[in-house]
């Protein structure tokens, strides 16, 4: 993707289509700092904190809401205004013990999800890769930036090695322990994260071959039995016979 302006500026024309923020009331906005999520598909905190959560009025109130350490991402406080919020982050407000979580929605690409507290200390993350780490141990690469240690007790015989590409892993935020493990299979539950099907629950009903992710076609069934297609880059494991997050009112 084209660099979209300076490197430290972004005009309101050309961010991205689904952040909430009016082209042409101003010039300028806020750009995301590199973090783990990319601009296409994260939100500065900023705009969250002042245009979603609508905590603060102006950029000036919500840079001050934010740096007074009001706003935790994932179980840690965030003073960063321009730090990227993307795909099954956590946003907990300190003061009143609100919790939402980022999650894909039709139209509006995504949007933030009131959770209850208990859920708010986990997180599902997409494995995007795998690599060998010295001593033959398992390194599991996120979706988000993080890596996830799986130890392997005999390193030519990995039997602690169970993990996919693409498949999802349940963490618990913020110390990053891996909880469960949901494979990217037939009949796994996935959410659409991309395209113009972004936003629907369906089950997986097949993979078509392909050499790289985004050419491998998927055929998904909604839950009410409508097909429709995809390509596999664009699809996130969410659960086996049902969400493991909440999701929003009509997604199930």
């Amino acid at each position: 993707m084209a660099r979209m302006g300076s490197r430290r500026h972004l005009k309101r024309l050309a961010a991205p289509e689904f952040w909430p923020i009016l082209r042409k009331e101003r010039v300028w906005t806020v750009k995301p700092s590199p973090g783990p999520h990319p601009i296409s598909r994260s939100l500065p905190l900023l705009i969250i904190v002042r245009d979603i959560l609508g905590i603060a009025e102006t950029s000036r109130e919500a840079r001050r809401v934010i740096a007074e350490g009001h706003i935790k991402v994932d179980g840690r406080v965030r003073r960063n205004y321009k730090y990227p919020v993307g795909l099954m982050d956590v946003i907990e407000i300190v003061d009143t013990q609100e919790y939402f979580r980022m999650v894909p929605v039709p139209v509006k690409v995504m949007s933030l999800v009131p959770i209850p507290k208990d859920e708010a200390s986990i997180k599902l993350c997409r494995i995007e890769n795998k690599t060998t780490v010295k001593g033959g141990h398992i390194q599991l690469n996120l979706h988000d930036g993080r890596n996830l240690l799986v130890r392997v007790s005999d390193p030519q015989n990995p039997v602690e090695d169970r993990f996919k590409t693409l498949g999802s892993v349940k963490i618990s935020i913020p110390a990053n322990e891996l909880v469960d493990y949901y494979p990217l299979e037939e009949g796994s539950l996935v959410i659409v994260i991309g395209g113009r099907n972004v936003g629907r629950v369906a089950k997986l009903l097949s993979v078509a071959p392909g050499m790289r992710h985004y050419r491998k076609q998927v055929a998904l069934e909604d839950l009410k039995g409508n097909k429709f297609y995809t390509t596999l880059d664009k699809i996130m494991v969410i659960g086996r016979d049902k969400p493991e997050i909440t999701l929003p009112e009509g997604a199930v």
